[in-house]
């Protein structure tokens, strides 16, 4: 997985560690590897990141997750903002909306819903992969009851062993296979110890414990894909990581690295 995970990156770099964004146009749908489908009622803070304009509009133009913490704030991975996913500058691509309450990416409902703007963490570093977030601020407010509370620093979430659950609409086999509908799949937290041993340091990333966490199965299967970067981990009900990379999908001894969102809620406690 050293994948972030937007969608056209990804696939270009799905056997190695990358960012799991999908950064080209977009190729059939996707969603959560081992997963099962979920409907959006169930995890209303769950939004597609789009741009048919970059993507095409074989799936509305999703390339990456995002997660609604406030009524006109989105949280995603700050990969899925990059150069190397969208082409060029956030602030050029016109058309980069934010895709919410429509689980079915081709259905009719929900809202498609512009952005006044869009904040990368400066403090990102892409060899490493820590810092992989960034904020979106809607042009209009989504209702109360699409926000998802973040569990901040010394959450017992966090703690190794913790039943998680990551969404997406990402590849659902590690071969390029992407659905129209979200996804979700159960996974456990796993301990940093294991986590280090995963990714001691190379060219797709370094784990670090204070700005990271990891979460899947030993002996691997259910985890995150290309095409579900900066979408939501969520555990005892709060959002404690965001989709962000790993090594290839759910290979043993390779778990999904998440941004972890109480470093986040720090970063934003201190001020953007």
């Amino acid at each position: 997985m050293s994948r972030p995970f937007a969608r056209a990156l990804a696939l270009a770099v799905a056997a190695a560690v990358s960012p799991l964004a999908s950064p080209a146009p977009a190729a059939a749908d996707s969603v959560v590897l081992g997963g099962y489908p979920v409907e959006i009622s169930q995890s209303p803070w769950t939004v597609a990141l789009s741009s048919r304009d970059r993507f095409g509009g074989t799936r509305a133009g999703q390339f990456c997750g995002g997660v609604v913490i406030g009524r006109s704030t989105v949280l995603t991975a700050a990969h899925c903002m990059s150069r190397q996913v969208l082409g060029a500058p956030a602030r050029q691509i016109r058309d980069l909306k934010v895709i919410a309450g429509r689980g079915d990416l081709l259905a009719d409902g929900g809202r498609e819903i512009s952005l006044s703007s869009v904040w990368i963490n400066p403090a990102y570093n892409a060899y490493t992969n820590a810092g992989d977030f960034a904020v979106l601020t809607l042009a209009e407010p989504l209702p109360a009851s699409s926000v998802i509370g973040m569990a901040g620093p010394g959450d017992a979430a966090y703690r190794p062993g913790t039943d998680a659950v990551v969404y997406g609409w990402g590849d659902i086999t590690g071969r390029g296979d992407y659905v129209r509908g979200l996804r979700a799949a159960r996974v456990d937290v796993l301990s940093d110890a294991v986590c280090e041993k995963a990714y001691p340091g190379s060219a797709g990333g370094t784990y670090r414990s204070g700005a990271m966490l990891c979460a899947g199965e030993p002996a691997g299967g259910r985890d995150a894909c290309q095409g579900d970067s900066g979408g939501p981990l969520v555990a005892q009900g709060r959002l404690i990581g965001l989709v962000s990379w790993g090594r290839g999908c759910g290979r043993a001894g390779s778990p999904g690295v998440y941004t972890r969102v109480s470093d986040v809620v720090r970063a934003l406690r201190m001020g953007r």
